[in-house]
Order: structure tokens, then sequence, then C-alpha cells
């Protein structure tokens, strides 16, 4: 199937629906999942941006900015995933939990503004890691229309680029609860942090990072040309102190370089199901 008939049967499946509302973070899937709903079916779309601890400011102003731009109804749930029974701890089936607690609030807010239907972006890629929050967004009925029109990740930027879509070279995220080890506590100084830490990594010029909290240790996984010029930029020391003021104690560069779900890797078969 090509990319112009797997675009046209996401779109035949959103015209199907009537109305609905899109999980929108404003990163690469659920822009163009966004866009693609506004297509289909006009003005009955309603993009819902989660505003929380695990979830950065600067994200919430990209969504807030597209929304306006394209004339797309926008709604901000503020959520608080530390209140969500056992998240804090964070054990291995921490984002069913919050996916789960998360996914009941923006269904109730589409069904009392009379939306029929809740969508989210998560992609065929999605289905190769370990991903506990796609148990949940099924359990509770909510669409995955990208996955059910067999989009992958690459596909999503191919197509966004030809739609304008500033995202389509975006670099992946995630939630910033995801850069702490399971079983280590979750709180909103450790989210606070890591954060910042990222967020100054960005203002280097780096384009994909994550900082991962263990501890006193901040571990920093950029991709492998962007390690290198850490170093011949001279930027190593001035990193090291930077991350000094965020409460570490130590900075490392991981030399595996950047990769989704890298926590992962410490989880036996048993906790993944």
């Amino acid at each position: 199937m090509t990319l112009s008939e797997k675009k046209e049967r996401l779109i035949r499946s959103l015209r199907a629906l009537e109305s609905v509302a899109v999980a929108f973070s404003a990163g690469v899937d659920s822009t163009f999942l966004l866009k693609c709903a506004q297509e289909a079916l006009g003005q009955n779309v309603l993009a819902v941006t989660v505003r929380s601890a695990s979830f950065p400011g600067q994200e919430y102003d990209q969504a807030k900015r597209f929304t306006g731009e394209h004339n797309i109804k926008h709604a901000v749930l503020d959520f608080d995933e530390l209140s969500v029974e056992g998240f804090a701890s964070n054990p291995p089936d921490r984002c069913y939990r919050c996916k789960r607690a998360l996914f009941k609030e923006i269904r109730a807010l589409a069904e009392k503004g009379g939306i029929r239907h809740v969508a989210e972006g998560s992609n065929c890629d999605d289905m190769s890691d370990y991903r506990p929050g796609l148990k949940a967004i099924d359990e509770l009925g909510i669409l995955s229309p990208l996955r059910e029109a067999g989009l992958y990740k690459e596909e999503i930027r191919a197509l966004s680029r030809q739609m304008g879509l500033d995202t389509w070279d975006k670099p992946a995220y995630a939630c910033l609860s995801t850069r702490i080890p399971y079983g280590e506590e979750i709180t909103r100084e450790k989210l606070k942090a890591i954060g910042d830490a990222e967020q100054y990594l960005f203002d280097l010029g780096f384009r994909q990072v994550r900082v991962r909290h263990h501890g006193s240790i901040a571990r920093i996984e950029l991709v492998h040309g962007d390690i290198e010029q850490v170093f011949a930029r001279g930027l190593a020391q001035q990193i090291n102190e930077k991350m000094k003021t965020l409460g570490f104690t130590y900075a490392t560069l991981d030399l595996g370089g950047y990769r989704t779900g890298s926590l992962n890797a410490c989880l036996t078969g048993a906790a993944q199901k």
C-alpha cells in the first residue's frame, strides 16, 4: 500500500467517526493525526493537551500555538499523575496506571462536550517496544487511527512533510517520567531537574536528547555525532557544571548514544507482561 493510499484510508476512518477528541502533545504523530482529523471532520474535532509535571512547558506552548494557527478547538486538561495510585513508586506498569487514569479524564471531557470518540497517536513502530500504556488505551476503547491505518513513524514524517507540517522532522519525545529507572520514586523535583537539564541541552543546539535520572548521576543520551560535538565544541565542563546546579553530583555521557526505551533493558520478560 502506498503512502497516499494509507493516508486516504486514515481519512476515511476518521470521517466515519463524525466527531473526535485527539490527545494532542504537539509531537510528530499527534500533530499529523490532528491535522488529518481536521481535514476529515472540519470543526468536529477537539485537540486535548495535558498539562502536568511530566509534560514540558515548551511542548504545551507549541500545542497552543499550532491549534491557534490552524483554527482547531483546543482544551487543556490539568492532570496530576503523581496522585494516581502506585504511579510515584514507579513500577514497570507505571505507564499503564497513568494512561488509564488520564484517558478516563479525556474521555469524560469529550463526552461532556458531546464528542463521540477519543483518539491517540501511537503508530505501528510502538508495537515493537514495551508499551504498557497501549494496554490501557485498548481497554478503554480509545482509538489508535495511525496504527489501524498501518502507518509507521517514517511514513508519518514523510506525509507530514508533504502536508507542510513543521513537525515532520521534530525529534521523538516521551514524558519525563520515562527518564527515571523503574522502582525509583518519581517526584516533582526530579521531573523538574530532568526537564531543565534537557532544555539546557536543547538550547545548546542538540536536537535529540534524553537525561536519565540515576540519583546523583545525570546519564545523558545524545546521538553519536552529538557526543563527538560535546568535546569538539569544548562543552564537557560547561555541561558538567550545569548538571551540578540542577542537583546532580555527576554528569555522564552514555557511549551507547540516544535510544528510546533504554531503561526497559533492565526488565525481565516477566516484568513486561
